[in-house]
């Protein structure tokens, strides 16, 4: 039943192989949103809680680059999840465009919430939407929220086919997104690997120090420059991944 529920909404395979290409077009059709509003989605959010100052004043552009501070914080927050999920699931599994169904892992923040790298993305669009439109932050979350749970019902569903009951004990002990306080699961045999990691999600950080440069500069230019070197870092990171997994696979 839990299955069967499911599946009408779980991702097509295209989907899960193009994720990274699929989410980058919701954050490409979220800045377009410009297009149909006009207004910022920072300075939407100093008109309905400060009304009373010009977002052109001093005093405006203050409170904007605090408030895209914030969303930089929330991007930072994401990279930080996300390295440390990839700290145990391993860079080459994380960014590779097949789908590893064959072990269950239950340690790190994995103890903790089923999903960390899907919930990651949510902060992460949230944080990068602040940028962006009214209807484009809208779009931003919203297509995110609805992506990465089609992911998630397709991973689901390959881990109760290959996992078995044991797998089935941890969708009842550990939350899919919504993150417990305490550890449901005893910790396993996992070691975390920082290096890795760190370097796999060196683009999310990048991300981040994109829009906190947009918070102390108010530029576009110069953030969208370190956005444009995050996706030049996130294509190096996964060639080199796939460079070494080659090089350690071996020969016939």
């Amino acid at each position: 039943m839990h299955r069967g529920s499911m599946s009408p909404m779980r991702a097509t395979d295209f989907e899960f192989k193009a994720r990274f290409w699929l989410i980058s077009i919701i954050f490409w059709v979220g800045f377009s949103m410009y297009i149909l509003d006009h207004v910022n989605f920072g300075v939407a959010l100093l008109h309905l809680f400060a009304p009373g100052i010009d977002a052109d004043s001093a005093r405006g552009n203050f409170w904007l680059r605090i408030l895209y501070g914030a969303g930089a914080l929330l991007v930072f927050l994401s990279a930080l999840l996300r390295t440390w999920a990839t700290a145990y699931l391993r860079v080459e599994v994380v960014h590779d465009a097949s789908q590893h169904s064959e072990a269950l892992l239950a340690d790190g923040p994995y103890r903790y919430v089923r999903n960390p790298l899907y919930l990651a993305n949510i902060p992460m669009a949230a944080g990068i939407g602040v940028m962006a439109s009214r209807l484009g932050w809208l779009v931003m979350v919203l297509g995110m929220l609805l992506f990465v749970y089609r992911l998630i019902l397709r991973e689901e569903e390959g881990l109760v086919q290959t996992q078995g009951e044991s797998y089935r004990a941890y969708l009842k002990a550990v939350p899919r997104l919504w993150p417990s306080l305490t550890p449901r699961v005893p910790a396993g045999n996992g070691k975390a690997r920082w290096g890795q990691a760190v370097a796999g999600e060196m683009f999310i950080w990048l991300f981040g120090l994109a829009e906190l440069c947009f918070a102390f500069t108010l530029n576009f230019k110069i953030s969208g420059i370190i956005f444009a070197s995050g996706f030049a870092v996130y294509f190096i990171a996964v060639y080199l991944v796939k460079r070494r997994v080659s090089h350690s696979s071996p020969s016939a």
